[in-house]
């Protein structure tokens, strides 16, 4: 274990090595260049490949070959740039095939900026390719956790045989903080541990990857599969962190990097002795549901919420599917590179 000074994005593809990541395919887009740039420079030393691809749609489609094969495989771009992926995530995802996307956002819509914002939620959640899928999305609030986040990820890609998104933004990305990280592998995965890979057929029967069925009734029993497969993955998977929710009257509800800022917010409220706490998932898809039954089971009492987030009303949604009405649910949302402040955040919690 050693210490040392990364940026987010750094951090993510240092710690996609660590896991096992032995094929990268990018395309360069800001702000996440540091990432392509630093797989060129290591995964080579790793055993593994890097490509820059032609194109996104290229780079997704070489995972896709790569995931195939039985390795663990990786890309990254930001918001225009996981746009173009969508298509290749669909397939992947009907051929169950497990990978990792990284999407360091941008502001938008359109080309949009390079400033941090929050607006590819839902994209991410609610699966910006077609068809009844899910990705399994993450979201770090600090390097540490871009670090510590991607073995996870590639672990839950391979025991679902599904992609993973890793949801990111651009100070995430360019933040820079001291990390602890490994200094040997933290992962050893072959392709002869996944029995389904096209690693040749030579002494057994030949495996099939494909999301194409043509004969009538196949493709919604397919689905049928996929969905008993999501379901498993909410009830498992749900993962958040709750700060001061015993007694907390107001509860923020953030992710990422808005989740620090409201920390801080939480923090200075708590030293004025009022009664706010901080609800921060980390897995986006599955929304983690039983944070907030955890809260009204233990409160007994009637808490307001406020959403506060780097877009104008994304995870707002599911906050209010979540709590099905039985909670005041405020919001503050900026976007477009705004970012909501502490002294914003305290003043919209007063007002409730």
């Amino acid at each position: 274990m050693k210490r040392i000074l990364m940026t987010g994005n750094e951090a993510m593809a240092e710690g996609a090595i660590q896991a096992g990541c032995r094929f990268y395919a990018g395309y360069p887009i800001t702000p996440q260049n540091e990432i392509p740039a630093y797989m060129a420079g290591h995964m080579p030393q790793a055993g593994g490949v890097f490509i820059q691809a032609e194109s996104e749609l290229a780079a997704i489609n070489m995972v896709f070959g790569a995931a195939a094969c039985g390795a663990r495989a990786m890309t990254s771009s930001s918001s225009p740039g996981i746009s173009l992926k969508q298509e290749g995530i669909s397939y992947m995802a009907g051929a169950e095939l497990p990978a990792v996307i990284v999407d360091v956002m941008r502001g938008g819509p359109g080309l949009g900026n390079i400033w941090p914002a929050q607006s590819d939620y839902f994209q991410a959640t609610r699966s910006g390719g077609h068809g009844d899928y899910h990705c399994i999305v993450l979201a770090p609030s600090f390097v540490q956790e871009a670090y510590d986040f991607m073995p996870a990820a590639f672990d839950l890609a391979d025991k679902y045989r599904n992609p993973v998104i890793i949801l990111g933004d651009g100070m995430l990305g360019q933040t820079m903080e001291p990390l602890h990280v490994t200094t040997s592998p933290r992962h050893h995965v072959t392709r002869q541990n996944k029995k389904w890979a096209l690693t040749g057929c030579k002494g057994r029967t030949p495996n099939i990857v494909k999301s194409f069925y043509m004969k009538e009734g196949d493709l919604e029993k397919v689905n049928l599969l996929l969905q008993k497969k999501y379901k498993t993955i909410k009830i498992r998977e749900q993962r958040y962190e709750g700060l001061f929710l015993d007694d907390a009257k107001v509860i923020i509800v953030a992710y990422g990097t808005m989740a620090r800022i409201c920390r801080a917010a939480v923090e200075r409220l708590r030293e004025k002795a009022k009664k706010v706490g901080l609800i921060r998932p980390i897995s986006l898809w599955p929304f983690p549901e039983n944070a907030f039954r955890l809260v009204n089971s233990r409160a007994r009492r009637r808490v307001k919420f406020l959403v506060a987030e780097m877009s104008y009303g994304q995870m707002l949604e599911d906050v209010r599917l979540t709590l099905d009405g039985q909670a005041e649910v405020g919001f503050l949302g900026r976007s477009g590179g705004g970012i909501p402040s502490e002294e914003e955040i305290i003043s919209k919690i007063k007002k409730l």
